[in-house]
């Protein structure tokens, strides 16, 4: 029985040992301070989100950016094109071998589109078409010209009108053809004809014969491009012979004898690339797999494979990458500063967070250290509690940015989101072991400790320095690519500010206080005092709330600096390239009349306006007879086009310069001229003579470096009033240009011009302006080569470019993220502090502080740093742009190519700073308002439990 009882309690000994076992370290922790670990689990979530999320979207941008820019350039420019000659016994059977050969081995490394592949024969020679009745051009009669093709699958690109579809050709009989109906109404080509198409080597008549009229389905289809003119008739322009041309196809069963037709014959084939495939990421691997099957290893195996060992491929892809490629390089360091940013006030809200909970802990810490816990292991502890909160939390956020945010490449973004985790797990126990590290500095060691911060924060200077400097030497230029110097320098810049701050503000702070205290009121005092200190009234306050702040401030007012010079720089260059606000051009035959001219001047919104005749090919001689091709520009208002030229900050000059009178035929009209004719024309009296014969004596009046109406003229020019210039060239009294400023609507001028347009063309340009119409070139209802040029359109066609709206999509994401941060900075530093203060405000409610006043004076405390670092930020924004402007190349960004810099702008530094530092007043009142009221009265009922 007693060994039985002596088993019975060893039994409930064990058992006892089990129910009474410690608790696990992680689990007490959570449990102690559920609400800290879903804070840091939140933080980390929100910081690794935005760590994945933002190399994705700058990838989806990039590539979206890259499809638009090369699907632009249209089907023939994105297409491979392959050629071989045509040889006996080809037939449309042995074309679609070799197109599903090619098809096959190029499909296997690039991705081919659905649509607008073709391939076919074209005969290398065109000939005229000799029939007496068909349509030739008065001014020079050349016969109308034919060029022959076959086509696979034509019927189903075409509609057959009247006739057949050709069939295969018969020895020693005229060739079969089908031709677009257009063309033959144009030409007056009959169904049935006998095509007389000249002699052949032999002497044999070489003819065809239109079995069929044929409508193109789609006449603006890419895919007819590169296949002459098979939906119309064409006006071939050539100065020597204009004439008539279109293009006729034969059946495939014909190959052998279109080769005749032409003396010899090429096949082809089109495979056009897939640009909703293409990956800015892999532009490297593209351009050699090009290579390859243009000259390298692939050709050979193309040419080996279908069996035709003359085959040659030819792409102007290859360019067009090359190009794209150069577009995202230049635009790339200046889409990255603001995740640099974003990145750095990250990293410093961790480490706020955890001086927060170092703050927070430093009992418990010191505690388990007293009793006998090593190092290693308490930081194990803490490591292993901060994975529970973090980890998940991490790979939840990584997760949801992988899916919310689909591209082909995750690479970046887990790499960017392990160093977030990393730093969100780390930064409490580093912070911890720091902490134990300074407990132990007593007497040399703090001194020690304060000299090593300065010579750190001498180091940051150094490095700050030498990367500016370095930036200004070098430079970057268009395509250089992300460097890392260059997207460091403004993040350097801003912490050399923060701790240059850090430095300079408690001083600052403290003598406001001094200043606050002589005065009646105690709140401005006890809060700037308060500012000047940390929470223990001994030391300088941490600098780490000034750093995060100031680089949000920094980052988003350089990047909106840079937004905004590009705004201004596309809307000058647009306005440059227009002449103006609104321009009006026609062509050479037209003239603009008095009735437009006068009612465009009375449009709402025209500031200044005026008419000019540009004349092309006139001749500047000089005393020594030589002569010079130069522009006249002749303006009808030189006030108004003087107003223009100064608006436009394009050839500014004194207007009484141009003030001549009518004199008789030697009398010299006054001008202003280019700097390289006047140079020319400095030897003496000048004259230019007009294309007509006559001669305009000229008198130097001044020189100019461009003009409104010649924004690139590369050649010489003068610009001279158009009265006096009358009198000397009474036949060129019209003006065929109009320019005004000022915020004109160019449907105003549109209808102005359909209104009271110009005389029609006859002859020769009235055949180039219909065909100018046939192919859709005639917009909003006016004439072939009538245009108006509004400034305001062209800034938007310029603006409208992925690439240019990806670069600032990715800007203010990353400044909405720094300020989120900068914000959460704020808070973290009123809470750091709050213990403290509200231990300072419940003393001071039983002194008779009212609530107003215990809200004042939390907002003079947080509000003095938070200004602080603003202002801070503000000036080194701008420090950063005036060192840093003139190392961006902002040509990308604008649209066009231009030569302009980023110079420092007030406003927008100041709209975002003025932004931030509203929100960072309106959360700490909030703060105050919400937690900081229940805080001071659980103060005041401290000791009221039993």
């Amino acid at each position: 029985m007693l060994g039985f009882v002596v088993r019975g309690r060893r039994g409930g000994e064990a058992a006892a040992d089990t129910a009474h076992r410690p608790a696990g370290w992680v689990r007490t922790r959570l449990r102690a301070n559920s609400p800290a670990a879903l804070l840091m689990a939140a933080l980390a979530f929100v910081t690794v989100f935005l760590a994945a999320a933002f190399p994705r979207v700058a990838d989806r941008g990039a590539d979206t950016a890259l499809q638009d820019f090369v699907g632009r350039n249209g089907l023939n420019q994105t297409s491979l094109q392959l050629a071989s000659r045509t040889r006996e016994g080809d037939d449309a059977a042995e074309l679609d071998r070799v197109q599903r050969e090619l098809t096959e081995l190029v499909g296997r490394q690039l991705a081919l589109a659905p649509s607008g592949r073709a391939h076919g024969t074209r005969a290398l020679g065109d000939h005229g078409m000799g029939n007496p009745e068909y349509v030739r051009i008065a001014e020079k009669r050349t016969d109308p010209v034919l060029a022959l093709l076959h086509l696979n699958d034509l019927a189903a690109r075409a509609t057959l009108t009247d006739g057949t579809w050709p069939t295969p050709a018969a020895p020693g009989a005229p060739l079969p053809i089908v031709i677009s109906k257009k063309a033959a109404e144009t030409i007056h080509i009959k169904l049935g004809d006998v095509i007389d198409n000249g002699v052949e080597g032999s002497g044999a008549r070489r003819t065809t014969v239109v079995v069929g009229l044929y409508q193109v389905n789609d006449p603006q289809d890419p895919a007819w491009d590169d296949l002459g003119c098979p939906a119309r008739a064409c006006l071939r322009a050539d100065p020597a012979h204009e004439h008539w041309a279109t293009s006729g196809f034969v059946d495939g069963g014909s190959l052998p004898a279109l080769a005749r037709w032409g003396s010899t014959a090429e096949n082809f084939w089109r495979l056009p690339v897939d640009t909703s495939s293409l990956r800015a990421d892999r532009l490297d691997r593209l351009h050699g797999i090009l290579r390859s099957f243009l000259t390298g290893r692939d050709a050979t195996a193309l040419a080996r494979t279908t069996g035709r060992l003359d085959l040659h491929t030819t792409s102007g892809l290859p360019d067009l990458l090359t190009r794209a490629d150069q577009r995202h390089r230049a635009v790339l360091p200046l889409s990255t500063i603001g995740p640099a940013g974003v990145a750095g006030v990250a990293t410093v809200v961790l480490f706020l967070a955890a001086a927060l909970g170092t703050d927070r802990r430093t009992a418990e810490i010191e505690l388990l250290r007293a009793r006998g816990g090593s190092l290693a292991g308490v930081l194990r502890r803490l490591i292993g509690e901060g994975a529970v909160t973090v980890l998940p939390a991490a790979a939840l956020g990584t997760a949801l940015a992988l899916v919310l945010l689909p591209t082909p490449r995750w690479g970046p973004s887990v790499l960017a989101a392990l160093a977030a985790t990393l730093i969100a797990l780390l930064a409490f126990p580093l912070r911890a072991a720091a902490l134990w590290s300074r407990r132990g500095a007593v007497g040399t060691r703090r001194a020690a400790g304060g000299r090593r911060r300065l010579v750190g924060e001498l180091a940051v200077l150094a490095v700050t320095a030498a990367a500016v400097a370095e930036v200004r030497r070098r430079g970057v230029g268009t395509g250089a690519g992300l460097d890392p110097l260059l997207v460091a320098a403004p993040f350097l810049l801003a912490v050399t500010g923060g701790l240059l701050l850090a430095r300079t503000e408690p001083v600052a702070v403290g003598r406001l206080a001094a200043l606050a205290g002589r005065g009646r009121g105690l709140i401005a005092f006890l809060g700037l005092s308060r500012a000047a200190r940390d929470n223990s009234g001994r030391r300088k306050p941490s600098a780490l709330p000034l750093l995060a702040l100031l680089i949000a401030v920094t980052t988003t007012g350089f990047g909106a600096t840079v937004l905004d010079t590009v705004d201004h720089v596309r809307t000058r260059a647009a306005r440059i390239a227009t002449g103006g606000d609104i321009g009006v051009s026609l062509p050479g035959y037209a003239t603009l009349t008095a009735p437009f001219t006068e009612a465009a001047g009375a449009l709402p919104g025209v500031r200044a306006s005026t008419a000019v005749w540009v004349e092309p090919q006139a001749r500047f001689l000089s005393a020594d007879r030589n002569y010079t091709e130069a522009y006249l520009v002749m303006v009808v208002d030189p006030a108004a086009y003087a107003e223009i030229a100064r608006t436009l900050g394009a050839g500014e000059f004194d207007p009484a310069t141009l003030a001549g009178t009518p004199g008789g035929r030697d009398t010299p009209v006054p001008a202003l001229v280019s700097r390289d004719l006047a140079e020319r024309l400095a030897t003496g009296p000048a004259q230019v003579r007009t294309p007509n014969g006559n001669d305009l004596p000229l008198a130097l009046a001044g020189t100019v470096s461009a003009t409104p109406a010649l924004p690139d003229p590369g050649k010489p020019f003068a610009v001279v009033p158009a009265g006096p210039a009358w009198e000397h060239l009474p036949d060129a009294k019209r003006v065929n240009r109009w320019f005004a400023v000022g915020d004109v609507d160019p449907e105003g001028v549109r209808a102005a011009l359909r209104t009271n347009g110009g005389a029609q063309p006859v002859g020769l340009a009235k055949l180039v302006a219909d065909d100018a119409t046939a192919v859709g070139k005639d917009t909003h209802g006016l004439p072939a080569g009538y245009t108006v040029h509004s400034s305001r359109e062209t800034a938007a066609a310029l603006a409208d470019d992925p690439l240019q709206h990806a670069a600032g999509r990715l800007f203010w994401y990353a400044a909405a993220a720094g300020a989120g941060f900068a914000l959460l900075a704020v808070l973290l530093t009123l809470l750091r502090a709050a213990p403290d203060r509200t231990a300072l405000l419940a003393r001071l409610r039983t002194m008779g502080l009212r609530p107003r006043q215990g809200l004042a004076l939390i907002v003079t405390e947080a509000l003095s740093q938070t200004l602080a670092a603003a202002l801070g930020g503000a000036l080194v924004a701008v420090a950063a742009v005036a060192l840093l402007g003139g190392a961006f190349d902002i040509s990308a960004l604008v649209g066009v190519r231009v030569g302009e810099v980023i110079t420092p702008v007030p406003m927008p530094v100041l709209l975002p700073t003025a932004g931030l530092t509203l929100l960072a007043g309106l959360a700490v009142v909030a703060e105050t308002l919400v937690a900081g009221r229940r805080q001071i009265a659980t103060e005041l009922r401290a000791g009221e439990q039993p």
